[in-house]
């Protein structure tokens, strides 16, 4: 991609920008709805699309827990359209006062919810992230700038269009959404210079976290991979552990959020057989510590190492480790964990808020799946992604984490002394 192209990308952004903040909130819903309309009107297009990006996918030996991440039916696509409504559905975050107050000299301090400005998303075989971005974008103000991976081209390509032609239809400019088509190398130059987008967020594994934050020189919301924890403790309900620990493992397991370790108790070992064999009748391929392959000896169980605690699978494969304590539990998940989302499964309210305030991720649940680490169950309609970040937001990224503030000054003529 030649420097001018940037340098075009970079002023288109910043024209529909200007456009954008300016826009009050019943064009943006109505925008939101006609992208939501386009959806449906091109159904046949994107789906045909989405099938030849899976064919090449299986083609390639793609694992079928990532093939399930990039296949876009008929019911996702309609949730896709749904998802845009309930964006539209939100309480716009722009101009809302956060605080303010009158000066002794009568001057009248507001600080105001802005857009970011633009907001460049770089994200792998999640072609529902097009649909996500571009319609919390649109509703916040800001200019998406998309760049997707080679593995879902086709799809990301139908569904821009699609998002595209709602944004015509509604009389917003095209370039609210946009395309980066750039390789690795010149993604890299792109976020080292500073001059096409506000901020960029990863949605991947760590490697492309880690990647834009050695090149960027824009901040970086790191929205990234999950090696996501289940810790089933000494007085856990058998069965609320059983059924936690599958769904957080095989509902989806190709996802960020799906559990990727579970940590057993030494006093409720005795559930490992059934536990396992519940995961392993569904296809997880279990890694095991030794006191794990010990206490369920008639199932395969291979032997687990740091790479396995370290492993983000994305796929029907979990590392099992049994602990002594809620303490030890904690501990792990400090060394391994990617601090995405973790769960506790107890009936203990002492050793429920040991892991609560413990466990330093920024999703933690108690006797609940991690899978519910997302924007629209978490009632944002979408999400950007789930930032493992401390600084600006933590967790599912929805709208008013898509704004920054400004001070406005009202006077009646003041001048400093």
């Amino acid at each position: 991609m030649a420097v001018r192209t940037f340098d075009d990308l970079a002023a288109r952004g910043r024209e529909a920008a200007r456009v954008l903040r300016g826009l009050d909130t019943g064009s943006k819903d109505a925008a939101l709805h006609a992208i939501a309309d386009a959806l449906l009107a091109d159904r046949e297009a994107i789906i045909a699309a989405n099938a030849e990006d899976v064919a090449d996918a299986v083609a390639s030996g793609t694992s079928s827990a990532l093939v399930d991440r990039l296949t876009l039916d008929g019911t996702r696509l309609e949730a896709l359209a749904d998802a845009a409504r309930a964006v539209a559905a939100l309480p716009d975050p722009i101009g809302t006062v956060v605080d303010g107050g009158r000066r002794p000299n009568g001057l009248e301090i507001t600080r105001v919810r802005v857009p970011l400005g633009r907001v460049l998303v770089v994200y792998e075989a999640r072609p529902n992230v097009t649909v996500d971005v571009a319609c919390l974008c649109v509703k916040s103000g800001n200019v998406a700038v998309l760049r997707g991976s080679s593995s879902a081209r086709r799809t990301n390509a139908a569904l821009l269009a699609a998002v595209r032609a709602g944004l015509r239809a509604a009389g917003l400019p095209e370039d609210a959404v946009l395309e980066l088509d750039a390789s690795r190398d010149e993604l890299a130059r792109f976020v080292a210079n500073g001059d096409g987008a506000e901020v960029v967020v990863p949605r991947g594994g760590e490697a492309l976290k880690h990647f834009l934050l050695e090149h960027a020189r824009i901040p970086v919301l790191a929205a990234a991979g999950g090696v996501c924890h289940v810790y089933v403790d000494a007085t856990a309900d058998p069965a609320m552990a059983t059924s936690i620990a599958v769904n957080a493992k095989t509902q989806r397991p190709g996802v960020c959020n799906a559990m990727e370790t579970l940590l057993v108790h030494a006093d409720r070992a005795a559930l490992l057989p059934d536990l396992l064999g519940a995961l392993a009748d569904r296809g997880v391929e279990l890694r095991g510590c030794e006191r794990t392959r010990a206490a369920a000896p008639a199932l395969e169980i291979a032997p687990a190492d740091d790479a396995d605690w370290a492993a983000e699978y994305l796929d029907l494969v979990l590392a099992v480790r049994v602990v002594d304590s809620v303490e030890d539990a904690i501990a792990h998940i400090d060394r391994w964990s990617t601090g995405h989302s973790e769960a506790i499964v107890t009936d203990t309210v002492g050793a429920a808020e040991a892991f609560v305030h413990g466990v330093d991720s920024a999703c933690v649940y108690v006797n609940a799946s991690t899978r519910f680490t997302d924007g629209g169950e978490y009632g944002m309609g979408a999400e950007i992604g789930n930032s493992t970040s401390r600084l600006h937001v933590r967790g599912p990224i929805g709208l008013a984490d898509l704004t920054t503030t400004k001070y406005v000054v009202r006077g009646s003529g003041q001048i400093r002394a």
